[in-house]
Parts: structure tokens; sequence; C-alpha cells
């Protein structure tokens, strides 16, 4: 008896050590086929990883804190991790067409596992709070403000605001917290197919200063507004007597002091001439969700993300903050295809939801408006 267990204890040994031979040479192989990206062409890693080869490796030093190296020699390295993940935002392909790229050679669950690993460590506040940040103090605000007024020249703007939709898979039936907090049909948006609702606020410069990416598809804009960790913000401002901060949103939201709309049925020149300029201010945010789903083609609504809405929205925020470090660094845009407008996710305005304490704060949202109106109209003459 004891001979056959030392002979099976043999028989195992033997086997993990085939097993790691094995490992190696597919290792040694997978570094014989793959090319070495950084030896490309700019243009063409910029294509590919959309950052820079600098902004790269800036961006492999940020998150080596964050992701644990396997010490096996089979182990997948951080620069590949990063470089698959960067690729998969990119493309919006399939995990297994980008782990078959002539730069990365991994399978799909290894692609799997890297991509986790990589947004996990985007979204970790040391890093998200870094480069998502609204505006914290008087001086940040007055910068960005007079921002948008030498963009524009529309006064008092600190952010444009709008939401997008995202597609997603329809997630599982199952109601619990481990597969879904929500019911699967709650995710279906008004132009019936399944979505994040995500909302942004953008500077001057289409850097995103804030983003929710939290609510189902259904969900109003206005309630994620509500919602919002800005909103409180804006209204602590005001209660301040800060007047000359507010941000810019569509007719879909509240007129308020803090967030001014565009006129309803404008009648007068200067009401119209406001609606003009407020409406070509606002294009910023549009233009900023546009750039942001050119950059990072898993967000356009014909790849649709497969997964899980929590998994989604932490994918949303980490192209959020590649988007950022794009904008920051000035990388160019030149290279990529214009998507139809029809993939951006931007829907049409939608009606208001009653508001029961709106009538003092609409008022004061008019009179401020007004103040704007005659501000815009006089400099224009």
């Amino acid at each position: 008896m004891a001979n056959f267990d030392e002979m099976a204890m043999l028989f195992a040994i033997d086997n993990i050590e085939e097993h790691e031979r094995a490992m190696n040479v597919r290792q040694i192989r997978r570094k014989e086929t793959i090319s070495d990206p950084f030896d490309t062409s700019d243009r063409l890693f910029i294509k590919n990883f959309r950052l820079t080869k600098d902004l790269v490796k800036y961006l492999i030093e940020l998150l080596r804190p964050f992701i644990v190296s396997k010490s096996r020699l089979s182990a997948i390295d951080l620069d590949t991790k990063i470089l698959v993940t960067l690729n998969f935002l990119a493309t919006g392909s399939y995990q297994s067409p980008t782990g078959n790229s002539k730069f990365i050679v991994l399978s799909q669950p290894s692609v799997s596992r890297c991509i986790s690993e990589v947004v996990e460590a985007l979204n970790r506040p040391e890093i998200f709070d870094k480069w998502v940040k609204f505006p914290s103090n008087l001086n940040e605000l007055t910068e960005i403000r007079n921002g948008f007024y030498r963009e524009t020249g529309f006064p008092g703007v600190i952010g444009c605001i709008d939401c997008t939709h995202v597609a997603i898979v329809p997630p599982s039936n199952n109601l619990n917290l481990n597969e879904n907090e929500n019911p699967e049909y709650i995710y279906v948006n008004r132009k019936g197919y399944h979505s994040i609702n995500v909302q942004l606020i953008c500077d001057s410069k289409l850097r995103v200063l804030n983003v929710n990416a939290l609510f189902p598809g259904s969900t109003h804009d206005t309630h994620i507004w509500n919602n919002s960790s800005v909103l409180p913000v804006m209204q602590e401002l005001h209660r301040r007597n800060h007047h000359n901060f507010y941000l810019l949103g569509d007719s879909g939201y509240p007129l308020r002091q803090w967030l001014l709309t565009p006129i309803t049925n404008p009648t007068t020149d200067p009401e119209k001439y406001y609606n003009q300029k407020q409406m070509s201010t606002r294009s910023l945010i549009e233009r900023c969700n546009g750039v942001l789903k050119m950059r990072f083609r898993c967000l356009l609504k014909d790849r649709t993300l497969h997964y899980k809405p929590e998994k989604a929205s932490s994918i949303i925020n980490a192209c959020i903050v590649l988007h950022n470090m794009c904008i920051t660094n000035n990388i160019p845009l030149d290279e990529y295809d214009i998507p139809e407008y029809d993939n951006l996710g931007i829907m049409e305005d939608q009606e208001i939801l009653a508001d029961n304490n709106r009538n003092l704060d609409l008022a004061l949202g008019r009179q401020h408006r007004e103040k704007i109106v005659t501000y815009l109209f006089q400099r224009h003459e």
C-alpha cells in the first residue's frame, strides 16, 4: 500500500512539473509570437490604444500599486494587462478578437481577467477622484468659468450637463444583490434597448467634471440630477450669494438659478439671441460625449457592453478617467472615424417631472435668466 501511495505521489508531482513546463513553453512561444506595440509608429499606437506611448507608461506606473503581480513565470505582466484593456475599450470588440491581436495573444478568459483588474484599479478613489473631480473652491470655479467665457462669450458657466445612454445586454431576471438589484425592464430606455443612463458634466475643454453612471436606462434625466452630488454644491453656492456660477442644461431640466435652460417659445430678439448662445455653448456637452465615444467605442450603442449593470458602470467610469487623461494631454482625434450621431446615446428633451418645491426656485431662476438675456443682448448690439 505504501508503494502505491508513493507511486501516486510521484505521478502527481510529475504531472505538476509537466504542466509547468508546458505553461513555460506556451509563455515563451507567446513572447516570440507577439509584436511589441511600443515599436510601432505613434499614430498606429494611438489607433490601437488611444493613449500615447508616454501616457501608457504613466498609466502603468499609476496602476502598479493597485494591481497585484503574480510571481509565476506564466503570469501576465502589468504592461500587457493595461494594453489589452485599452485595446478592448478603444475598439469595443469582443474579448476573443482582442486576445488574438498581434500585440497581445491571450485567451478569452485571460483577457476577461485583465479587463476586470484594470477597470477595478481605474475605479479606485485614489485614481478616479484625481482625474474626475468637480471644482472644490472658488479659485477652481473661477478658472473654469473664465475658460467658458473665453471659448463661448457666455458668462458664469462652470459646466454643461446632459445624459447619454450606454447600451448593455439585458440583465438577469434574478432580482438579488448578487445578480441585479433592479428588475430587467427598468433598464429599457425610451428607444427600446437596455442601457445605463449616464449623466455627464463637462468644462469648456471637454473634460468631464462629474459622471453618474449608476441609473438604469428608463430613469429620467431630472431624477439623476436630483440625486447628483453636484446639486447640493450648486445650491450651497447660491445660498452663499455666489450667483455668478451656474450650469447649462437642455429643456429637460428644471430652470433654476444654478441651472439655466433654454426659453420655451422665445418671442423677443433678446430671448432668441439668448437661446442661440445657450444652445451653442451647451453643444460642448454633445461634443464631449461624441469625443468620449469616438475614443472608447465600447460605449457606442451598436457595440453593447456584455456585462452586468454594475460592471458596465465601472467600465464607463474607467473610460471617463482615460478620456480626461487624453484631454489633459491633448491626444489627437483625427485618426478616428466620426460615428453616426444616433449611436451617441443622447436623446431628445424629456418632459420635466413634477416638482412640488419648484415655485420659488423657478421664479428665482427666471429672474436670473432674464439678467443673462439682457446682458448677452447688450453685448451683442
